[in-house]
């Protein structure tokens, strides 16, 4: 079979099928063909698409999506979670799947079990989800080197999920089926709500008249970033942690008029910072109890 790891050493190649040329499927189809195997179709509806498809998958056919997966040996099924099911389920009852074709998704979300409409097709099931971010251009194949991927399959596929990963420059991470959704769940609550927060500090720092907050919080949010992935909780500073009550309450009167819309995430914010700085012994309890009376008093306030 040919899943080693360089394409001069591979003794056969897989013809691969993209279904959805979205930021993630044309980027994983191109890095699939930098490994050596061979993108012989591409679904593409929107011009935006389409433009990708032609940008990263040069000479590679646009096809419907039944074209697509028919005779590949290897399907990419990168399109949104909520479509992920029905697109296999109409694949399966079409009987366009093969028997033993390897059929990959790359949502976080779900696990195997998406594939269960396919199970009378005697499919080889693959979850491997890319946890990057993706703009959808060339600059992703480069971010891909050191990129993990979420690998859940069935126990025999395992060694292929994982080659392939490796192929396209990634870390293969095992999750298994049960864990998927706490799995994606830490991703989205740690990148999408990191967005969020970053956003809220910036719109704060301009309301002070500062003409470019993103340089004033790059080399803070930089060092924090690094100083928690390396420490944890221990990492943990500021008046939360003190158990500086005054200070917070000061926050908490200012975001109440000047930014009102950011109060309700300061306030959960603080609330878990706190209790975690208490159950990792970095605040007192003496310190801790005024400071979440504060806090829980100002989430009851009309």
């Amino acid at each position: 079979m040919p899943w080693v790891s360089t394409p001069h050493d591979r003794p056969a190649r897989f013809d691969v099928g993209i279904v959805g040329a979205g930021h993630v499927g044309a980027v994983l189809g191109a890095a699939l063909v930098r490994a050596g195997h061979v993108v012989t179709g591409v679904s593409a509806v929107s011009e935006a698409s389409l433009e990708r498809a032609a940008t990263l998958l040069p000479g590679v056919p646009v096809k419907p999506i039944p074209e697509v997966v028919s005779g590949a040996h290897l399907v990419v099924l990168a399109v949104p979670d909520d479509a992920l099911e029905p697109l296999v389920a109409g694949l399966s009852s079409t009987g366009t799947f093969t028997q033993g074709q390897l059929v990959m998704h790359t949502s976080g979300a779900h696990g195997i079990s998406v594939f269960e409409a396919a199970a009378a097709s005697d499919i080889i099931p693959l979850a491997l989800h890319p946890a990057m971010t993706f703009t959808g251009t060339a600059l992703d194949l480069e971010r891909l080197g050191g990129c993990c991927f979420g690998v859940t399959s069935v126990d025999l596929a395992r060694p292929v999920g994982e080659a392939l990963v490796i192929e396209m420059g990634g870390e293969p991470v095992w999750v298994a089926e049960d864990d998927r959704v706490t799995y994606h769940a830490a991703l989205a609550h740690g990148a999408n709500h990191l967005v969020t927060l970053v956003a809220q500090a910036m719109q704060l720092l301009g309301e002070t008249g500062i003409e470019d907050p993103a340089r004033v919080l790059e080399p803070l949010l930089t060092a924090a970033l690094a100083n928690t992935l390396q420490r944890g909780d221990a990492a943990l500073t500021g008046p939360v942690a003190r158990g500086d009550a005054g200070t917070v309450a000061g926050h908490v009167a200012m975001l109440r008029k000047v930014a009102p819309d950011i109060q309700p995430t300061y306030l959960a914010l603080a609330r878990a910072t706190a209790q975690r700085a208490l159950l990792s012994g970095r605040l007192r309890a003496s310190a801790a109890d005024p400071l979440l009376e504060l806090l829980a008093h100002e989430e009851d306030r009309p």
